[in-house]
């Protein structure tokens, strides 16, 4: 009876659902690239950081302006001269138009400038790629969850039936005076504790759900849950040092950092060029037109040198540059950080997947012995030998044990998406592999509300 039993949970637990096929990994992903704030907010940062350039450039380029002004005068003047007293009243109006054109000569800071922009728009550039790769880590956590959370429910839902037959079969003996009330009691507890354990895992469930859909939106269509077979290899190369090298060499986050930090060595320069002289270029034409009744009118045309030499401004740039100095060994410290972060993330992930890979396979042996073991404490309670708790325990080892099982499982993908993460060598192609372990036919289905 019990050998049957557990055959139907087994077969109840790894059952396929076939009343609709569910996405999978990728198509959710796809769904995440066209909603998600976070990367659209990368997207846009990217887009306003490269405005930076043609700022900068338009800094060495010509600069032409035009004015011009309209002015009517009514003046009245009243007084004595060497001829008596005089009185008159003048109206007239003034025009005056004006057009320069300025080049800078020399300008140092705008070259430094120009050259701190190509330094600040990579750092964005990697920065945008970067969070590309977060959306999938992200997506792809979120999508495991939403399955590891499902698993639970039906591993606690498994297990509440369970018990509802073994409190079923208490009862039945106590009525014929088999076993004491003790054991309908345990049947009983572990009846209820099960009820509650379904609730919470019920809630875990939804939870799970809530934070995908916080990355694609509002989704309401099933998951597909991963298959059967999961092929268990060690990353290739297995050698956690080339997965190091390769990180320092290629993680966007580490390329951020060092072009922010070679930004910031250019801001000492741009801070520093306060000491040196700037040189420009002018050339205009001036217009004046009067309609006073001895008019003026002017047409004048100049070109020349402007030389503006800095000699004291109160210790400013001494100032700004030091500031800038400092702020670039700040960089330089958040460098060296995001290499260690990285490296400590690269060795954590590559012996995640050889741990993962040695925790299924401890896993698949921890439900054989199990099952063996409820067996064995099911017959020992028919003879007398072993108490209703032995079995009931018995029984909760053995779900938990599925349940660990199918954990590690999905450690062992997670752990793998997190090494290429590390080495910024996470792709679609990447993703597409781990997809193919999905079954589309068995799903998870969405929450009601």
């Amino acid at each position: 009876m019990w050998n049957r039993f557990f055959t139907l949970s087994l077969l109840l637990f790894s059952s396929v659902i076939t009343v609709s096929h569910g996405e999978d990994l990728v198509q959710i992903y796809d769904i995440a690239i066209e909603n998600d704030p976070t990367l659209r907010e990368a997207e846009q940062t990217l887009f306003a950081t490269r405005e930076m350039k043609p700022q900068a450039q338009a800094l060495l380029l010509p600069n032409v302006s035009m004015s011009g002004d309209l002015m009517y005068r009514d003046a009245e003047s009243t007084g004595n001269n060497v001829y008596g007293h005089f009185h008159s009243n003048d109206r007239y109006s003034t025009q005056n138009a004006q057009i320069v054109a300025k080049q800078a000569v020399f300008n140092r800071s705008s070259w430094m400038t120009l050259q701190q922009s190509d330094h600040v728009i990579a750092q964005a550039e990697a920065e945008y790629r970067n969070s590309q790769i977060d959306l999938m880590v992200k997506t792809t956590v979120a999508y495991f969850n939403v399955l590891r959370a499902a698993d639970a429910v039906t591993v606690q839902e498994a297990l509440l039936r369970a018990n509802e037959r073994q409190l079923e079969q208490s009862k039945q003996r106590f009525d014929v005076g088999l076993v004491a009330i003790t054991d309908v009691n345990e049947s009983q507890a572990a009846y209820d504790r099960s009820s509650a354990d379904v609730i919470t895992s019920k809630n875990l469930l939804n939870n799970a759900w809530e934070a995908l859909r916080a990355i694609v939106g509002p989704i309401k269509m099933p998951l597909a849950r991963l298959g059967e077979q999961l092929p268990l290899s060690p990353p290739e190369p297995n050698d956690i040092e080339v997965w190091a090298n390769t990180a320092v060499r290629s993680n966007f986050g580490i390329i951020a950092a060092s072009e922010a930090a070679n930004a910031a060595n250019r801001k000492i320069e741009i801070e520093r060029s306060g000491h040196y002289p700037t040189v420009s270029v002018e050339a205009g034409y001036d217009l004046s037109r009067s309609d006073t009744t001895y008019n003026t009118d002017s047409n004048t045309s100049f070109v020349g040198l402007s030389v503006n030499v800095p000699i004291f401004q109160g210790g400013t740039v001494t100032s700004r540059t030091r500031q800038a100095g400092f702020q670039y060994r700040a960089a330089q410290d958040r460098l060296d950080q995001e290499r260690r972060l990285v490296d400590q993330q690269v060795k954590n992930a590559f012996r995640g997947i050889l741990t993962s890979i040695e925790d299924v396979r401890a896993r698949q042996a921890a439900i054989v012995s199990a099952r063996s073991a409820l067996e064995s404490t099911q017959a020992g309670l028919e003879v007398g030998t072993r108490t209703q708790v032995d079995v009931l325990n018995a029984q909760r080892n053995l779900f938990q044990a599925e349940f660990d099982y199918l954990d590690a499982r999905y450690n062992y993908i997670i752990n793998g998406v997190k090494l290429h993460q590390a080495t910024s060598t996470l792709t679609r192609d990447v993703l597409e592999k781990g997809n193919a372990w999905l079954n589309p036919a068995d799903v998870v289905p969405p929450p009601a509300s």
